[in-house]
Order: C-alpha cells, then sequence, then structure tokens
C-alpha cells in the first residue's frame, strides 16, 4: 500500500498503526502535498515532513510531533492540521485541471495512435504531431512556440549568438534560392561566393522550393566547424554553374555589430540583439566613442529592427546609462519566481550624456525595455516609429528528445508601472506595427519628471519620424528584385569602388540600370491603373461604347508617363542603388555609414542633440 497512493484510501497513523480514512482524488494528491508543504515551510518554518507510512506533509501525528517539538502555541497547531483535514475533504476547482490534463492525454494518446494505424493513406507521424502542437499553441499567445530537435540551432542562436556555418544568408525568390548577403570576414568571401548567386545543389541534393522550406535549407548549410559544404551556383553573366566548396566555422554573431561618429561630436551605437555580453558590448562601444573624441556630445542608439533577446541584458544594456540601484522592470505572473524586479547592478558608463534611442516597429521585448525605461526615467529622447508592443517574458524548458518549448511565464511592467504588451497582438498592421488603440483602452502613467506616457500600444516616441513611403516605381523595382540584381551585375564586373563617401551614381551608371531594367520588360501597376480599369469595367457593364476608345488613348498616356517615372524619380531610385552597391563591397559597416546623411532618424536624432534647449524641454515634463 505505500508505494502509491493515488487513487487509493490514505492511510493515517491510529495507535502507532495505520487505518483508512479518505479516499484522495487522482488528480489532486500531487498539488495537496505541494501546497501543504508550501504553506508548513512559510507560515511554521518546518523541516521537510517524513514518515514511512504516509507521503510528506500529510500525516497529522507527524505534524503533531513536529508541532510540540516546536513547542508551537495550540493555535498554530489547529490551523495545521485543520487545514490538512478540510484540504482533503474538499476538492478545490484549480485542483482539478490535473484530472483533465490527464484525461486528455489519455483520450489524445489512443486518438494518436488510432490515425496512424488505420487511416487510409500512410500518415507521418512526426508532421502529424508537429501540426497538432502548433494548433495547440496558436490558442495562446504567438510568443509561445514549440522547438522540434532540428530547430534547436535556430534557437542556439537567437539566445546565445553562437553559430557555425559559412557567414551567408540566402532566400527564396521566384522560387530560386538566392544569397541576399555575405557576412563580413565570413568563409563564403573566403571561397568566392557571392551575393546574387543561385545555389541549385548543397552537398549533391538539388535544392528545390516546393518541398524545402528555409529551415531545411539553414540545417543543410550548418555544420560542424571544419567541415566543408559543397555548392552549385548559378552566376549572373555565367553560362556554366561553379561548384564552390565553403569551409563552416564557428563564430558569435555581435549584438553591436558596428558603432561609430553619426556626425561630428555625435555617436552612434546599433544593437541588433539581446544575446550574452550585450551590456558589455554597448559599454565598450560607449567607452570607445568617448575615447575617440573627447568632445562627445550625444550618443544615438539605434535599437531598430531588434527583435530582443535575453531580459537580464536589457538591464545590463540600459545600466550603461543609468545608476546602479534604479529599478528597470518588473515581471509579473503566476508561476514561483516569475514575479519579481531587476535593478540595476553597476556603475553606469555615463549618466549624463544626452542620448536619442531610434526604435521602430520591429524593435520588441528588450528592445522596448530598454527605450521604456529612458523614457521613464527621463534619461534620454526616444525617436522613430512605435515600436512592436511585446510586453511578454518567455521562459524556456526542456522537453523529451532534445526538443524545447519557449512558453509565456510573465508580463513586464516598466518603472512608470506600465504594461507596454498591445492590447490586442493577433491584428496588427502589414508592417507588423501595433494598430490604433482607442483612448479608452489606454491608461496614463507619468515619467520621473512628470511628463504623461501610455500602456497598451509598444513604446510611443518623443519624436516621430514616417516611415518612408517610396514612389510606386521604386516600390516595384524593390519588389521585383531589380536594383538586387543591378547591383549583383554591377559588383561582377566591377572589382571595386571608390571609398563609400566618395562612391556616387554617376549618370552613366544610372543608364545601366535603366537600360538592364528595360531589358528585364521591367513594368508596374500603379493606383491609376487599379481605377482606370473599374473605370473601363463600368463602361463596359453599362455599354458606353463611346468611352471606349478614350479609355484606351488615357491608358496609352498613362503607359508613356510610368516609363518616364524612372527618371522622374532618380533621385529616390539611384540612393537606393548606391546602398545595395556599396553593401558588396563594404558590407552591413559601409551601408551603415554610408546611410549616415539621408537616414531620417539619425538625422532627427543628430539635430535634436545638438540642440541642448530643446533635447530637455522634451525631458523636462511639469
Amino acid at each position: 500500500m505505500g508505494k502509491s497512493l493515488l487513487g487509493k484510501r490514505v492511510l493515517y497513523h491510529k495507535d502507532g498503526k495505520h487505518s483508512r480514512r479518505l479516499s484522495v482524488k487522482r488528480s489532486f494528491l500531487p498539488a495537496y502535498l505541494h501546497a501543504i508543504q508550501k504553506i508548513s515551510a512559510q507560515y511554521f518554518a518546518f523541516p521537510r515532513m517524513l514518515c514511512k507510512f504516509s507521503p510528506p506533509g500529510i500525516c497529522p501525528v507527524c505534524i503533531k510531533k513536529v508541532c510540540r517539538g516546536m513547542k508551537m502555541k495550540k493555535t498554530a497547531l489547529l490551523i495545521v492540521t485543520g487545514l490538512a483535514a478540510f484540504s482533503l475533504g474538499f476538492v478545490v476547482h484549480p485542483f482539478d485541471n490535473y484530472f483533465e490534463i490527464s484525461k486528455n492525454m489519455d483520450v489524445f494518446g489512443k486518438l494518436y495512435r488510432e490515425i496512424n494505424a488505420v487511416y487510409v493513406d500512410e500518415v507521418n507521424p512526426s508532421q502529424l504531431m508537429k501540426v497538432g502542437i502548433e494548433a495547440m499553441l496558436e490558442e495562446l499567445d504567438p510568443y509561445t512556440n514549440f522547438f522540434s530537435e532540428s530547430q534547436i540551432e535556430d534557437f542556439k542562436v537567437m539566445s546565445t549568438g553562437q553559430y557555425s556555418g559559412i557567414g551567408a544568408t540566402v532566400n527564396w525568390r521566384d522560387g530560386r534560392l538566392l544569397v541576399t548577403e555575405i557576412k563580413q570576414e565570413s568563409p563564403s568571401i573566403e571561397a568566392g561566393l557571392k551575393a546574387g548567386d543561385e545555389i541549385l545543389q548543397i552537398d549533391d541534393q538539388p535544392v528545390d522550393h516546393s518541398v524545402q522550406d528555409l529551415d531545411e535549407i539553414n540545417n543543410l548549410l550548418r555544420g560542424a566547424s571544419g567541415d566543408k559544404v559543397k555548392l552549385k551556383v548559378r552566376r549572373l553573366g555565367q553560362a556554366q554553374p561553379l561548384e564552390i566548396a565553403v569551409e563552416r566555422k564557428s563564430g558569435r554573431q555581435l549584438n553591436v555589430p558596428y558603432y561609430g561618429m553619426a556626425d561630428e561630436h555625435i555617436g552612434y551605437i546599433i544593437l541588433s540583439g539581446f544575446t550574452q555580453d550585450a551590456g558589455k558590448e554597448v559599454a565598450e562601444a560607449t567607452l570607445a566613442l568617448k575615447k575617440q573624441d573627447p568632445q562627445l556630445a550625444g550618443i544615438i542608439l539605434d535599437l531598430r529592427g531588434n527583435p530582443g533577446g535575453l531580459l537580464n541584458e536589457s538591464v545590463n544594456v540600459t545600466n550603461v546609462f543609468v545608476p546602479r540601484g534604479e529599478m528597470i522592470v518588473e515581471t509579473r505572473g503566476r508561476m514561483e519566481g516569475a514575479t519579481r524586479q531587476y535593478h540595476t547592478r553597476r556603475n553606469a558608463v555615463d549618466t549624463e550624456i544626452p542620448l536619442a534611442v531610434i526604435v521602430n516597429s520591429s524593435s520588441a521585448s528588450a528592445s522596448e525595455i530598454v527605450s521604456g525605461t529612458i523614457q521613464d526615467l527621463d534619461r534620454g529622447v526616444i525617436v522613430g516609429t512605435r515600436s512592436y508592443g511585446k510586453g511578454l517574458v518567455q521562459n524556456v524548458r526542456p522537453l523529451s528528445y532534445n526538443t524545447q518549448l519557449k512558453v509565456t511565464i510573465a508580463k513586464y511592467y516598466t518603472p512608470s508601472g506600465r504594461c507596454i504588451q498591445a492590447i490586442d497582438y493577433s491584428h496588427r498592421n502589414e508592417d507588423g506595427s501595433v494598430g490604433r488603440i482607442p483612448d479608452s483602452l489606454q491608461t496614463a502613467f507619468k515619467t520621473r519628471n512628470g511628463r504623461t506616457v501610455y500602456d497598451g500600444g509598444g513604446i510611443a516616441p518623443d519624436l516621430e519620424v514616417p516611415k518612408p513611403v517610396y514612389q510606386p516605381v521604386t516600390q516595384a523595382l524593390l519588389d521585383q528584385g531589380l536594383i538586387f540584381d543591378f547591383a549583383t551585375q554591377y559588383n561582377i564586373r566591377h572589382e571595386s569602388i571608390p571609398p563609400v563617401k566618395d562612391f556616387t551614381i554617376t549618370d552613366e551608371i544610372y543608364k545601366e540600370f535603366t537600360d538592364f531594367v528595360a531589358e528585364r520588360g521591367f513594368g508596374f501597376e500603379s493606383q491609376t491603373d487599379v481605377e482606370l480599369a473599374n473605370l473601363a469595367e463600368a463602361v463596359e457593364a453599362n455599354q458606353y461604347t463611346s468611352l471606349k476608345q478614350d479609355l484606351q488613348a488615357l491608358s496609352q498616356k498613362i503607359a508613356r508617363q510610368k516609363e518616364l517615372d524612372i527618371h522622374k524619380h532618380k533621385a529616390e531610385i539611384a540612393h537606393l542603388l548606391r546602398l545595395e552597391i556599396i553593401k558588396r563591397y563594404y558590407y552591413d559597416e559601409g551601408l551603415i555609414e554610408a546611410s549616415f546623411d539621408s537616414d531620417p532618424n539619425v538625422l532627427k536624432s543628430v539635430d535634436i542633440l545638438r540642440r541642448p534647449e530643446a533635447y530637455k524641454k522634451i525631458l523636462g515634463g511639469s
């Protein structure tokens, strides 16, 4: 009887012997034991109660002996024994979940086995289970995810920055697997791989868009450091495919891929992630900028596109600009240990230097902790567009067979007390940004200086910079990959280009580009085309035959005008063309430096940091 008490009568002491007293529900006992032990430890500081006849903590005789041994008051003894009797006599509603879990797992297991055994067509058990798990998690928030064994490497890169691969980014476009980016000082550069190359085979295995997703492709490209992966690629302008062997190398993605001077006496740090040592990297970058320019007048911290990462690193990053002992974030959840406060624990690098933090709709989670705290403490000015609005904390739980569950365990709150979690995370704008939130659903909070800020929809910038909207012709060139493809061709034909600050798109280069897109048969549909087509349908439906010729003439005029658009909007197109070409030769570092004089967010940040009175006025509050 002592081996398992689940679903059986619990045995109690009676005159030194056991007697059957009460049946305990199978689903209730584990929770009951935990509750009694927790209450005992919390209120009476009991040692762990052990009885060879009874599970820990439920034997009234043991409780009585411990109470006597500690010379506790009679009232304390009555509370504990009364609570034990009361708890065993009634099954509290939350504990019924244990029965529901047990029952439904039994049902699901039998259903899964039956389908695999008798379904008319052969079933892939792993795929069927994956679909079932994903469907179940869809009922929760978007950030609770299951990682299969094959996805663990992706998760490791996201959480630690560690990877082993070829240092290249690939993507599907029109059914072709293209190398879209080569990392600086990567093994791909050493092997001669170029951005724009189309991968045909990986280790003699043909690639096929219809059956392979990017996860599978990335798994083929990754591997042990020192191993080689053989690629067959098609390069623009070459008739025969190339065989390229790339030696995989292990490395670590830097959280701070770049820091430098955005303008005279204005430093710039881009923070792309919050993996291990993010705070250390930001601190080192700040110290390096101060050493490089003793007259440093301000720092721009760029968090655009930063999806977040480790919560403690968001505290460490903030600590670079905020003194020791400040409360940075509070998490609140129902799991034990989920509710706690996080404070800065080190001396700051600089608590006085003017600070501008740039965010956009892709700045999420840890990025919002940093920007929200900087705003709440009035430590700096937030520039850009409203952030993503992810105020949830995840914890990683290991599962069987080297799989993992990333599960939401808490919400986080910035120093003012606001939670920036978007009220409805299932409905967003096309770019991922938070839609407009009615005032009635927002709660006002105050910053340290008395400024009003709101919860429920990301971090609203102090200085808003509208997202750039390109002309239809420019957007079409981007969507069809023609700017990317021309940069590929230019890179193949030109071994080098002038330094970043000296390289421009000359009339000759732009003529090459317009000829290139003409050869590709470039065309695009404007909003005018759409409206004209609707008008033509209405004319046809109402049989206004006399108007057909007028519409045809108008359509021809619009077509001629569209042909001129590529010249009319040359400045906008040439700017993007310049950046894409520079990236082929000087990689991300060159791209960032080339953007300083044209990026509206950087320009706005430089402007406010150069005007101390305006900067102080924004942060002054009431």
